[in-house]
C-alpha cells in the first residue's frame, strides 16, 4: 500500500488481551512475527485507575496501543448492568486514550461496536450514519460509551496531531468468547444452551432451546481471527481521522443462526422463540465499501466459524 509497515520490534501494548478478540490478535501478531508485546492482566493493571494507567505507559513506552477491552455483554447484560457499562468503559478510555497521546505513543487502534449506530439506521450502516439518529434504548449506555471513545480519537487527532484510529466491527465471535448465559451474545448463547439441551436429550430428559424475541432480526457476524488480522492490518494501511467498518458483508436471521448452530451442535430438539422478550436492533449489516477499497476481506465463513467455535467451546467445557 506504500506506508510504512510497523516494525515488528516495536513495543506493542494489547489491552484486552485475555478476552475473545485480544486472544486472536495475539495468535495473529505473534504468527506475523512481533516479539515485544505487552500484556496486562486486570490484577497487574486495574485499567480504571488513572494513577496506574499513567504509571504503566510511562515505565512501559509502548509504541503502538490496541485498546480492545471493554466490559460488555448481550442485551440481558445490558439491561442488568447499565451504570457498569457506561462507567467503567469510559474510565477505560478516558485512562489509555489520553495517557497514550501524553506519553507519545505512535498509534492507538479504538475497538468499537456496531451498537454506535442508530436502531433504525439505513442498511448497510455507513460509517456517516454515525449520530444520525436514536440509539437502540436497551444498549444505549454501552454505545454511548463506544461512540465517545470514537470521538475521543478524533479530537485527540485535531488537537493533538495523533494518528489515532477506530474500526467498528459486526458482531463478533469465536473461540474464547464469553459463554456465560447472563452476559453473553447470541452465538455463544445459543452454542452453550444448544449443547445442554443435547446432553440433556442424551440423558433421557425433556429438553429445548428457548432464544429471546421473535427471531427475525438480521445479524452480520465477523470471526475474531478475521477482526484480529483487520486490526493488524489497519495500523499499517489506515490514517483517516473517521472511523473504519469491518464485516463480513453477509447477514442472517436469528432464526436462521439458531438453525445452523442447531445443526452444528447437533442438537435435535425443539427451538422455542420467546416473543415477549426484546428483539434488539431489527437489522445491522455494515456497509464495508471503505475497507474492501484497501484491499481486505473476511476469511472464515460462517459456517466454518461457528464450526471452530463450537469446538474449542466443547473442549473447553467437557475437556475433549
Amino acid at each position: 500500500m506504500g506506508r510504512p509497515v510497523m516494525d515488528k520490534s516495536a513495543k506493542v501494548f494489547v489491552a484486552g488481551h485475555d478476552g475473545m478478540v485480544g486472544t486472536a490478535l495475539l495468535r495473529c501478531l505473534k504468527a506475523a512475527g512481533f516479539t515485544n508485546i505487552i500484556t496486562k492482566s486486570s490484577e497487574q493493571l486495574n485499567l480504571t485507575d488513572q494513577n496506574g494507567v499513567r504509571n504503566f505507559f510511562l515505565q512501559e513506552e509502548p509504541e503502538y496501543v490496541f485498546l480492545l477491552t471493554a466490559k460488555e455483554g448481550g442485551i440481558l447484560a445490558n439491561i442488568t448492568y447499565p451504570a457498569d457499562l457506561i462507567y467503567v468503559n469510559l474510565q477505560i478510555q478516558l485512562n489509555l486514550i489520553h495517557f497514550a497521546w501524553e506519553t507519545g505513543v505512535r498509534k492507538v487502534l479504538f475497538l468499537g461496536s456496531s451498537c454506535v449506530y442508530p436502531k433504525f439506521c439505513p442498511q448497510p450502516m455507513k460509517e456517516d450514519y454515525l449520530l444520525t439518529g436514536a440509539l437502540e434504548p436497551t444498549n444505549e449506555p454501552y454505545a454511548i460509551a463506544k461512540i465517545a471513545g470514537i470521538k475521543m480519537c478524533e479530537a485527540y487527532n485535531r488537537q493533538y496531531g495523533t494518528n489515532f484510529i477506530s474500526v467498528i466491527p459486526a458482531n463478533v465471535y469465536g473461540p474464547d468468547d464469553n459463554f456465560d448465559l447472563e452476559t453473553s451474545h447470541v452465538i455463544s448463547a445459543l452454542i452453550r444452551k444448544s449443547y445442554r439441551a443435547k446432553v440433556s436429550l442424551q440423558a433421557g430428559k425433556e429438553a429445548r432451546v428457548t432464544i429471546w424475541g421473535t427471531g427475525t432480526p438480521r445479524r452480520e457476524f465477523l470471526y475474531a481471527d478475521d477482526l484480529a488480522d483487520a486490526c493488524i492490518f489497519l495500523l499499517d494501511n489506515y490514517d483517516q481521522p473517521g472511523p473504519i467498518n469491518v464485516g463480513s458483508g453477509e447477514e442472517v436471521s436469528i432464526s436462521k443462526l439458531a438453525l445452523m448452530i442447531k445443526d452444528v451442535t447437533g442438537f435435535d430438539g425443539e427451538l422455542i422463540f420467546d416473543e415477549t422478550k426484546p428483539d434488539g436492533v431489527p437489522n445491522k449489516l455494515l456497509d464495508a465499501t471503505k475497507m474492501t477499497a484497501l484491499r481486505w476481506r473476511p476469511k472464515t465463513d460462517l459456517k466454518e466459524g461457528l464450526k471452530r467455535t463450537y469446538e474449542w467451546f466443547r473442549r473447553s467445557e467437557v475437556g475433549t
